[in-house]
């Protein structure tokens, strides 16, 4: 059964991408933060980590950073509810520079995060 990795603060997204992936057979771990998210990534590696970028303590681009350092082979998903612009490039975009694989801007569809999912495990 393939494993996922949800990294975000809000405990609402969490559950809700939990529960779908749960229900489409995956393995599911959550982490609140990076800080969390890393340690239970260097304590057992997932198949993907679904990364917000926005959070508290450890925000996701340190942590991708951080993963694809120590993890080079890591499959990693950005996801955010953040527009804001780092210079000329948002968030995603700098996400896919540190290593991440996929994005997804948020408010996004069940099934756009399934159909993501699915992809990067598969391939």
């Amino acid at each position: 059964m393939p494993s996922v990795l949800i990294v975000d603060d809000e405990e609402a997204i969490r559950r809700l991408i939990r529960s779908t992936l749960e229900q489409a057979g995956y393995h599911v771990r959550e982490a609140a933060d990076g800080k969390a998210g890393l340690s239970h990534y260097r304590q057992s590696p997932a198949d993907l980590v679904i990364m917000d970028i926005l959070m508290p303590d450890q925000d996701g681009l340190e942590s991708i950073l951080t993963l694809r350092r120590e993890f080079p082979e890591a499959r990693i998903m950005a996801i955010t509810g953040g527009s804001d612009m780092i210079g000329i490039l948002n968030f995603l975009d700098v996400a896919r520079m540190l290593g991440a694989r996929r994005t997804l801007q948020k408010p996004f569809e069940m099934q756009q995060l399934l159909d993501a999912v699915q992809a990067e495990i598969a391939g």
